[in-house]
């Protein structure tokens, strides 16, 4: 260890696919913030950590309605967003959906509202929420795992760098 961050084991083989997969729907599950990254005006980069919650289908976040972020990804229409550190790397790339607070559906605000202890609906500002959902997902711990870190494109989960015949999620939920 390199004070509080683990060393980077390349010794090791690399993770499979369905061992990426795994690794990502637990984090996914249990990580509570994300960096959300999206592009305005033109293409002026815009990166923020918010909260997050994951459905089974797709990431939903919350932020103000006003701020550049939810802007840009109204706009936009897709979104970044990036787990971890560059130890332990997740990319999930999707599109995006914007609900103001009234119009979300309820079941969405109430799983997001127990898992974080906080209800944007009742705050005083407008507030929105965003539903992200994935159309590529990249994972890996260092260069070693670079090949093979592809595990979604175009809304498919890949099997050997190829679509699966299953398709969907990453994991399903």
């Amino acid at each position: 260890m390199i004070g509080s961050v683990p060393a980077m084991e390349t010794t090791r083989p690399p993770r499979g696919l369905d061992a990426r997969r795994r690794d990502v729907l637990a984090r996914l599950r249990t990580e509570r913030d994300v960096w959300v990254a999206s592009a305005g005006g033109p293409g002026a980069p815009y990166l923020v950590p918010l909260w997050f919650l994951w459905d089974g289908e797709a990431v939903w976040l919350a932020t103000r309605a006003t701020n550049p972020t939810t802007r840009n990804l109204r706009d936009g229409g897709r979104a970044r967003l990036a787990f971890g550190d560059t130890y332990d790397v997740v990319l999930l790339d999707g599109t995006v959906e914007v609900f103001a607070a009234g119009e979300v559906p309820a079941a969405a605000a109430d799983a997001y509202a127990a898992r974080h202890g906080w209800d944007p609906r009742r705050e005083p500002r407008a507030f929105a929420y965003l539903r992200v959902l994935p159309h590529a997902v990249q994972a890996w711990r260092g260069e070693h795992e670079l090949p093979g870190r592809h595990l979604m494109h175009d809304g498919e989960l890949l099997d050997g760098g190829v679509p699966s015949r299953g398709g969907g999620r990453p994991g399903g939920g």
